[in-house]
């Protein structure tokens, strides 16, 4: 049985590689972001995947697009659903036309289940009267809704990431969350690692050895490393980030380098990422130094980020590299989808 998959404000796909990780198809996808969805396209392979403004589509469009999907996907912006807002009058909010739009295509498509991502502040923000709001909207569309914030490094993710994620379920009264299965640790040095020896200019390919299970799921043997040109910063930068060892930041650099000497600098500012241990959150504005390599005098490439955030590497982004770096921190990371696809699949084949 094939199960088919509609991602909403898709991305690049992250959510979706999840899902088709575990075995979905992907049938369609709508995002506003071209390279996104020229991403999409390149992996995905055949699918309605389409570069739009989800406002302007309207009920003829999605019942002609869409049939049968089984589940909707995706991560709506959900920021305008406080009372303080009055949401439920308020509909010149953006943010509330994309929550709702995201609704009329539920109503619409009617699928078996659906998938919400967002950010951890929604559950605390307006003392929590966003995520009451967004239940009492999807319990009254017929579904039952379970919600959680997870950590993308529980779920085999090299990287401290937490998000909140929602469910809406019309098939069963289980609490989805509860058989929720966690995975072994996975470090950053077990992720990139290899890839210090692509460090000289005249080598592309990766050799034959699967060093750990990470690396067996990421690549195949003698894999071609895409999305992986080395750029080195400034030698202000450079000068800079030689002085901080791995897991320290910009503390450790002298006073004397900084023209402008502040001391309230965020922690993650020339942050150097540990090999032993998990990732920062990976951002998608990697250009202005949040996080650097382990190793090296540089910000991860695109392939180093797309790796720590658990993307396969024959997971190819199209656009520039500023481009990749934002497909990539506002991604979903793909074995932590997974892990949760694996679930949706087990609710919906049981029933």
């Amino acid at each position: 049985m094939s199960l088919k998959v509609l991602d909403l404000f898709s991305g690049c796909g992250g959510l979706s590689l999840g899902f088709k990780l575990a075995g979905f198809k992907i049938e369609g996808a709508i995002d506003h972001d071209l390279d996104s969805i020229e991403t999409f396209r390149k992996n995905f392979g055949k699918g309605k995947f389409f570069v739009k403004d989800i406002n302007k589509l309207n009920k003829k469009f999605i019942k002609k697009n869409y049939k049968n999907i089984d589940v909707i996907i995706g991560g709506p912006p959900c920021q305008g659903f406080s009372n303080a807002n009055r949401w439920h009058k308020n509909y010149s909010d953006p943010r509330n036309l994309l929550f709702l739009k995201f609704i009329e295509f539920v109503k619409i498509i009617k699928p078996k289940m659906i998938l919400i991502e967002n950010v951890s502040g929604i559950l605390s923000r307006s003392k929590g009267e966003i995520i009451n709001n967004i239940k009492e909207i999807l319990n009254k569309s017929g579904y039952k809704v379970d919600y959680k914030l997870l950590n993308a490094s529980e779920f085999g993710v090299p990287q401290i990431r937490k998000r909140v994620f929602i469910v809406g379920n019309r098939l069963s009264t289980i609490d989805f969350f509860e058989t929720l299965k966690k995975q072994n640790k996975v470090t950053v040095k077990d992720a990139i690692s290899e890839l210090y020896a692509l460090e000289k200019k005249d080598k592309k390919k990766l050799n034959g050895k699967l060093g750990n299970d990470y690396i067996k799921y990421l690549r195949k043997k003698n894999s071609k490393v895409l999305n992986h040109d080395i750029v080195y910063p400034a030698k202000s930068t450079i000068e800079k980030i030689k002085h901080v060892k791995q897991g320290e930041n910009w503390q450790s650099i002298p006073v004397k380098l900084f023209k402008n000497n502040r001391n309230n600098r965020h922690s993650s500012a020339f942050k150097r990422l540990k090999e032993d241990d998990f990732s920062v959150t990976i951002d998608t504005g990697n250009a202005h130094s949040n996080y650097f390599h382990p190793i090296y005098h540089r910000i991860p490439t695109p392939r180093e980020a797309a790796r720590i955030q658990s993307f396969t590497d024959n997971f190819e982004f199209i656009g520039s590299r500023t481009s990749q770096y934002r497909q990539i921190g506002n991604a979903v990371p793909p074995l932590l989808s997974k892990e949760i696809a694996k679930n949706f699949k087990k609710v919906i084949l049981k029933k």
